[in-house]
This record gives C-alpha cells, structure tokens and sequence, in this order.
C-alpha cells in the first residue's frame, strides 16, 4: 500500500518530534556549550579532576572518586555519580565528540564564523532562543513559578515585536527582564522525581532517563514545528546547531585543553548543574 501525501507528512513531523529531527541536530551543540560552561560556571568537579590528575599522574578511574567527594560536599546528593551504564556511555560520547562534531559539526562551524560576524550569530540565537517561550512558560507554570511564566511572557512579546522577531533581546538589554529558563527535566525533578541513570546517545547531548524524557515533551512544545513544511524545521535546526557551535569554538577548545578526563568532567558538571538547578 502506498502513503499519502498526508501520511508521509505526519511521519515526517514525527520524526522530528521524536529526536531525529530538530533535537537531534540542535542537542549536539548543547553537548558542546555544557562541556564549555563548566569553565564559566567554575565547577568544581572539572577543576580538581584536571589539577588532581595533573599533580598524581593518577589513572581516570580514580580520578571519578575527587568527582564523587565533591559532588558530595557540594551538596548533590545521591543522584550525583549514578552511572551503571558507564561503558556504554563512554563509546557513545567518544562518538559524538571524535566523529560527529571533529569531522562534520566543527568543520562546517568554523567557516560559518568566517562568514559571519559574531553579532549576527548572537541574533541568530536569539531567534531561535525566543522560539522556545512554549516551552519556558509551561515549565515556569508547571512549578508554580508565576513570576518566571510572567517574565517569559513579557520577554516574548518585547523581544518579538521591538527586537525584530527576536533578532535583539531588547527585553534584557533594554528593560532588564532576565531569562527564567525552565524545561520538563527540572519540572520532573521538581516534583519529586529522581534522575534514573546517566546516559549518552548518538547525537543527543548528556542527559539522564528523566531529562530524556522531558527534552522529548519540550520538543512537542516547539509550536511552530506543527505548522511549517517539515524540511523548513529540519533546515532551521541545522542552522541553529551550526550557529551555536559556532558560538561556542574557543570556549569548547579551552574545556578540552585544560581537562584531562573530559569524559567524567562533563558527567559530573552536568549532574551537579541539574541538581543545583531543580533546589533552586
């Protein structure tokens, strides 16, 4: 039997609902902007890893007991280091940052910021960024956040009509309405629910199986995906991840540099980030 027109369509919208799409080309540069924060958010666990390391010339599996303590006295609780599939996520990571983002993401990044001027890339960002209000709004709601729903409103409708769709963020720079960024993961967490296990996939950045979850409910609240041709989400999502990544270039560079176990490193900063987010 042959699909229809109609059929094929749906198919196509579920594909990118589902992570093949959109998500799966945006989150790879999450992975990267995550790896890159743990400089700027002056994250413990990556510091002492590399300047333990360093100092010991001690193997990587040692080095996770300096992640552990100080994801302990930092407060994170039990969830911080739960890792049983271990193995698994490692090779999965080793392929998204040696395979996918050295020789197609970074490559294809690098001459987009030839191109183009870094003021244009923040734009870029900002469009997409001020897409995602649906999302932001329900979570800041769903968590009895009322104020952050407000701001979220407010910045949305500031930023849409005199920042150009977006393009600037007026809401900030001019009425200094910062961003109150919330998601389905942190929701869950808020409401009592645990983390499950670390996990690593092809094309998706770190998450845990209750972040996997969520990130697949923020995706269906990407409104426009709904009511646009499925290869114009396919194409906005390149460009975003291409942009982000460009963005990204030094900071990336500088966390690989300065970190000798990237792998723990980035489990460890992400884990602490997300717990310390969901107290908040």
């Amino acid at each position: 039997m042959r699909m229809n027109n109609g059929s094929r369509i749906i198919g196509a919208r579920l594909f990118l609902i589902l992570g093949l799409g959109l998500p799966m080309l945006t989150v790879n540069v999450t992975h990267a902007e995550q790896e890159a924060k743990m400089a700027s958010l002056s994250t413990e666990a990556s510091r002492t890893i590399s300047t333990a390391a360093l100092r010991d010339n001690q193997p990587a599996q040692e080095n996770r007991v300096y992640a552990m303590a100080i994801a302990e006295s930092a407060g994170a609780g039990d969830d911080f280091e739960w890792d049983p599939w271990e193995p698994f996520n490692e090779k999965m990571f080793w392929f998204n940052r040696e395979v996918l983002d050295r020789f197609v993401l970074k490559p294809v990044a690098t001459a987009w910021d030839f191109v183009l001027p870094t003021p244009v890339q923040k734009g870029i960002h900002n469009v997409f960024d001020n897409l995602a209000v649906v999302r932001r709004v329900v979570n800041n709601a769903l968590q009895l956040k009322w104020n952050g729903a407000a701001k979220e409103a407010a910045r949305f409708t500031i930023n849409s009509t005199m920042g150009f769709v977006g393009f600037f963020d007026i809401a900030k720079e001019g009425f200094g309405i910062e961003q109150s960024d919330q998601d389905m993961g942190l929701t869950l967490g808020v409401w009592g629910i645990g983390p499950g296990p670390f996990l690593v996939l092809p094309f998706l950045p770190p998450l845990t199986v209750r972040d996997g979850v969520g990130f697949l409910v923020d995706t269906a609240m990407t409104p426009y995906i709904y009511f646009i041709p499925w290869y114009a989400s396919l194409g906005g999502a390149v460009t975003n991840m291409v942009n982000e990544r460009s963005l990204n270039l030094d900071r990336y560079e500088r966390v690989e540099e300065s970190t000798v176990d990237l792998y723990a490193a980035v489990r460890s900063a992400y884990l602490q980030r997300r717990a310390a987010a969901i107290r908040q």
